[in-house]
Order: C-alpha cells, then structure tokens, then sequence
C-alpha cells in the first residue's frame, strides 16, 4: 500500500510538472505573438502584402520558392534514405560511417552550408546567386533532420505489422509502401514541418546563397532576398519609429506563413493517408 501511494504521488509530481511546463510554453509563445502582433499595429495592410516596389510581395514568393523546391529535393531523398536504414541496411561498419556522417551533417553550422553553397552551386555548378542554389544549399542541410525524424518514426512502427502483412503475401517493397509508410506519416510530417521552420527561418546561407535582391523572381534561377533576409536589413537599417513597425508587420507574415504550410502540410498528409488507407 505504501508504495502504491508513493507511486501516485509521485505521477501526480511529474504530471503538475508537465501541466507546468506546457503552460510556460503556451505562455511564452502567446506573448511573442501578442508582442509582435501589437508592435506591427497599423503597418500590416494590403498595400504592405502585395506591393512590389514598397511592399513585401517579393519576399514572400522568394520565401515559398525556396521552400517548395528545398523540400521537394530533400523529403524524397531524406525518406528513401530513413527506409534503407531502417529496413533494409545492417549494422556493418559502411552503415555505421553512414550514421556518424548523416549526425555530423546535422552539427555542423549553418555559415559553412552556406559557404559549401557559393562554392559549388553558385560558382562551381554556376547557378550564380538564385533561389535553385539556395535551395540545393538548405535541402542538404535539412537532410539530417529528415531522416532521423523519419527513421525514428520507422523504428516505433511494430514488427507486427512487418509480420502480417508478410504472411499475408505482399513482398517487402509492398509492405513498406502500404504499411509501414502510411504509419510513420506523422513522424514524416514532423520532419517535414521542422524543415520547413529550418528553411524559413535560415539567414547565412540564403544571404550566400541566394543573395539580397528585392526583384519579383520570374524563376527558381534568379536571385531574390527572402523574408528574414528583408527582416535583418530592416531592422538593421532602422532610423524611425515607423521601420521597426514595418520590420514588426515583415515578422507577423513570417509567422503567418509558417503556420499556413504548417497547416497544409497537414491537411495534404491527412488526406493521403486516409487515401491510402481506402486503397489498402
């Protein structure tokens, strides 16, 4: 009986202090967009989102090209690679070099992806500074992220599954495809939305990279400025009250435009599965 009591005081312990922890969550990430949201009071109209010479209408299709064409070339690479891992490779020492590659590639900083991309995208490859070496640049860099997310969302999906659909008589290519993926989807969509904060978020290597003009980009192959390279140069440049105002207005459409792929990420990823799921 006493330890049966003690083991209730102390789940009741650890769960007060995750209710704590979630509320100072909740409550910090309510007063950075209050405070951001107050700060932008009057700046943030149409005039400001879809202008091209005074507006940030160019920022913002930058800003989507980089992401659109980064995930594009990383999310297929970063899942094929997660399933070879975890379904297919051992444990041999080019496996294990493999691994330690893949987490070194997600320790290193941010400045030498940036300077890896000038030299072999923009010089080398001579795509100069555009939005198709920007985006090459940060789909590597995103790729660690990609495939431990997914890996780990592999490794939790039970053999049982494995097992049942193997019994069952579809080959192992089937059943990773109609199983095994459609579980895993929201660890898949988890990689996908912290990539997706990755590269918008990004500053080194899209200056390097991608460079700092305020054109409307026509194509992925012209150089643009994306918006938290537009949010530093106003912030750095900033003389009157109304600038940090503008700079406040650019930020409160970062993070409307985080949320929105966000959210469409997981509203396409829904219907898939249940897509999926019919045709299983």
């Amino acid at each position: 009986m006493k330890q049966i009591k003690k083991r209730k005081i102390l789940d009741g312990i650890l769960y007060a202090t995750m209710i704590a922890a979630l509320v100072i969550v909740l409550a910090a990430l309510l007063y950075i967009l209050v405070y951001i949201l107050r700060s932008q009071a009057g700046y943030l109209n149409l005039s400001f989102l879809f202008g091209i010479e005074n507006g940030i209408l160019p920022m913002v299709v930058t800003t989507l090209y980089l992401v659109l064409v980064s995930i594009a070339v990383a999310l297929p690479v970063g899942i094929a690679t997660a399933i070879f891992l975890n379904e297919y490779s051992g444990n041999s020492p080019s496996i294990r070099i493999l691994r330690l590659a893949i987490e070194t590639l997600a320790g290193i900083p941010s400045i030498i992806y940036g300077l890896f991309g000038l030299l072999i995208f923009c010089r080398l490859l001579s795509f100069g500074q555009s939005i198709i070496a920007g985006a090459f640049t940060l789909s590597i860099m995103i790729l660690p992220v990609i495939i431990r997310t997914t890996e780990e969302s592999l490794k939790s999906i039970p053999d049982t599954f494995r097992e049942g659909s193997l019994a069952l008589g579809a080959t192992k290519f089937q059943t990773i495809i109609h199983v095994v993926l459609p579980s895993a989807l929201p660890g898949i969509v988890t990689s996908v939305i912290l990539a997706v904060g990755r590269v918008v978020g990004e500053s080194a290597p899209v200056l390097l990279t991608v460079g700092i003009t305020k054109n409307m980009p026509r194509t992925i192959f012209e150089s643009g400025r994306t918006l938290t390279i537009h949010l530093y140069y106003l912030t750095n440049e900033a003389v009157r009250p109304e600038d940090f105002g503008i700079a406040f207005a650019t930020a409160t459409v970062l993070v409307i435009l985080v949320v929105i792929i966000n959210t469409a990420t997981k509203i396409i990823t829904y219907n898939f599965r249940k897509k999926l799921g019919d045709v299983v």
